[in-house]
């Protein structure tokens, strides 16, 4: 019987004003075991992960069958052992970890040789928007665009020279009720000033100014103003870790998780003095993934 594993980090969308195009993968990780079997079965080894019924309604399967279907081909059944650290709905990336799970298990049963831009493709097929897909899949932080004939394109930027701290409140934020406060269209003014701040965002990481790179990811325009007041402790959180230290601190994804970007050295740090002011949250230093998907 044939068995391999798949381990896909968590993932940080948006960082401030980059807004459905920007993600960074952390060192969080959704880890599967699989071994060819006689029927199809799910085990969930994590406190994260609900209860398993039928395997037909799990997601991970759903997305495997999908994308053996895209080629034809039919899946094998297979035991899957699954662990997690990824909090569910929390705006750690957990739907596009087990995305990039399910066309990964459809990749191996079916023998389907996709390429990394297939997999990119397919899993921003799915959801819509590659700023967890990419850096899931490719690690690191990863900017990436849908162009206007449906390719998905991508730049990994060079390592980032900070840690990261979270502060994941125990309580969920649905991406769907998170996307429902942001205005349909912006005014040319909003639009052009919102750019402007994630441009120079960009180019200070790529500088190496994280002082400024921590100035401009706090002026995004495009969802942070509208999202706040569904982020518990926002202004908090923002305040507290400024002044324990951290260049910048912004809402993970569609939240309700923040994340912080920290000097080198100093994630443990800083997280240990955030836990005292929020003592009910879980509050931890990462580091960035630098590996992505990985098979074995």
């Amino acid at each position: 019987m044939r068995s391999f594993t798949i381990q896909v980090p968590a993932s940080s969308a948006n960082i401030g004003p980059g807004f459905d195009s920007l993600g960074l993968a952390v060192n969080l990780h959704l880890k599967l075991e699989v071994t060819e079997a006689d029927k199809w079965e799910f085990e969930h080894r994590s406190p994260l992960l609900g209860p398993v019924t039928n395997y037909e309604e799990h997601f991970i399967y759903k997305i495997a069958k999908e994308t053996a279907a895209r080629h034809n081909k039919e899946l094998r059944p297979c035991k899957v052992v699954e662990t997690s650290d990824i909090p569910l709905a929390r705006g750690l990336g957990s739907s596009s970890s087990a995305v990039l799970a399910g066309i990964e298990i459809a990749n191996q049963i079916a023998n389907l040789s996709l390429t990394a831009e297939e997999k990119l493709q397919y899993g921003t097929d799915i959801e819509g928007h590659p700023d967890n897909i990419a850096p899931a899949l490719y690690g690191g932080l990863v900017i990436a665009a849908i162009t206007d004939d449906q390719e998905t394109h991508w730049v990994r930027l060079p390592e980032i020279r900070s840690d990261i701290v979270v502060h994941i409140p125990n309580v969920e934020l649905k991406t769907e009720k998170a996307r429902g406060v942001l205005p349909e269209d912006y005014s040319r003014g909003q639009a052009t000033s919102a750019s402007a701040v994630s441009n120079v965002f960009i180019a200070a990481l790529l500088s190496d100014d994280y002082s400024l790179a921590g100035k401009m990811m706090e002026k995004d325009l495009f969802h942070e103003p509208y999202r706040a007041d569904l982020i518990p402790n926002y202004h908090l959180i923002r305040n507290s870790a400024k002044e324990y230290g951290a260049y910048g601190t912004v809402i993970s994804g569609a939240g309700p998780t923040m994340i912080s970007f920290v000097p080198k050295g100093d994630g443990e740090t800083i997280a240990d003095q955030m836990r005292r002011i929020l003592p009910d949250y879980e509050i931890k230093a990462l580091q960035v993934d630098l590996t992505g998907l990985k098979v074995d």
